[in-house]
């Protein structure tokens, strides 16, 4: 097939995550016979000191015309000090809403051969495979009025959480779809005990459950459901909830896996592309400043959202799946980025090594030692077991 793809780096380590999972597709599509045309286009800070805005419109104009999108992140202490209307955070919502996309899907799923990276039990953790369907262009972030308004005894801050039928219609219809190919359970997360919005959401849920009778529908109220997500994530397929709850959660659920840096999302809409929806591809992770520039970053985020636009926007599940099992193979070779290492890792001497390491003990049985590399190197390892899936 042939698919335009549009390239948006972005800030902090962006630019070092997102060429390497560009190179992926460029291996699949080598490999499967495809040709993806990549476009690339400034976004956030960086597009704020080249234009002075975080969305220009010909980068807007790229994104609307290609069929997948490919983020890196945004924001940055350097911008920091900007009004709130052109932060670089804005390209974000301005994509999303310019784009229609208004579902965001955030999986979780834990590599066992991670299970030591995570802060909780193995024994708790083991078997956590859930789907956060987040709705992204509706509720708080986008509600009016909004803003901060001075008064007479200081300031007054205003946000207002705004959702309608329909909204809650389409993502519970997108939660339910979702559930239908996994393990055929959704719940619904909000607070309906204080908010309207929240009633009203729970409401139209129930409805729209109505015609998946063969899905298991329960409600949560986001305190409760925060504190199941550590108590026993094994018990949730699929999330669906509201953009602020959804933001949230998400980034909890990410933690279960012992890096947030491990986690891809697909934000999807209703036009249609060169294979299927036309969607926005990002880590769930943020531009991370700190470590920019330092071949640090964990890259495996960003090349598994590209293994989503495979499957999502492509319909190409055989080379979505190819990348997947790259991914595994090399993480069950031992190879880590320092954000996901246990505590028994150890640095290798004189750079990442060019060969998959040993195991750990003459057998062959148990995990192999792991070894940490960098942010091109686990790239390189993953091209690598590419061509061998």
């Amino acid at each position: 097939m042939k698919a335009r793809i549009a390239v948006l780096p972005g800030d902090g380590i962006g630019p070092e995550i997102v060429p390497q999972a560009v190179q992926i597709l460029e291996a699949v599509a080598a490999q499967y016979g495809h040709t993806f045309e990549f476009h690339a286009a400034d976004v956030g800070g960086a597009a704020i000191d080249k234009t002075g805005g975080p969305l220009p419109e010909e980068t807007l104009k790229l994104a609307k015309e290609s069929d997948a999108i490919l983020l890196g992140a945004v924001g940055g202490t350097n911008w920091d000090g900007l009004v709130y209307e052109v932060r670089p955070e804005r390209a974000l919502l301005g994509l999303r809403e310019r784009l229609g996309l208004y579902a965001n899907l955030r999986p979780a799923k834990l590599y066992p051969i991670l299970a030591d990276a995570s802060t909780l039990k193995p024994e708790v953790i083991t078997g956590t495979d859930l789907l956060v369907v987040r709705e992204l262009t509706g509720g708080i972030y986008f509600g009016k009025p909004k803003g901060i308004k001075k008064t007479a005894d200081g300031e007054r801050g205003v946000n207002t959480e705004v959702y309608t039928t329909a909204e809650i219609v389409r993502i519970a219809k997108v939660a339910f779809e979702s559930a239908r190919k996994r393990r055929k359970k959704v719940t619904s997360v909000d607070k309906a005990n204080v908010l309207e919005s929240s009633a009203l959401w729970r409401r139209v849920v129930l409805d729209v459950a109505k015609g998946y009778p063969d899905v298991e529908l329960e409600h949560l109220y986001v305190d409760n459901c925060a504190m199941q997500l550590i108590r026993n994530p094994r018990q949730f397929d699929v999330l669906v909830t509201t953009n602020l709850f959804g933001d949230i959660l998400s980034d909890e659920a990410a933690m279960l896996t012992g890096s947030i840096g491990m986690l891809p999302s697909a934000s999807l809409g209703s036009r249609v592309g060169a294979g299927g929806p036309v969607g926005l591809y990002e880590p769930i992770h943020g531009s991370a400043p700190d470590i920019a520039g330092r071949d640090l970053a964990n890259p495996i985020g960003t090349i598994a959202s590209a293994a989503m636009m495979l499957s999502y926007s492509f319909n190409l599940d055989k080379e979505a799946a190819a990348v997947e099992r790259g991914i595994v193979r090399v993480l069950e070779q031992g190879y880590r980025t320092k954000d996901i290492r246990s505590p028994r890792a150890k640095v290798g001497a004189g750079g990442a090594p060019r060969v998959p390491v040993a195991p750990s003990n003459a057998t062959g049985d148990g995990p192999p030692p792991e070894i940490i590399v960098g942010t091109k190197e686990m790239g390189r390892l993953i091209r690598q077991a590419l061509t061998k899936a």
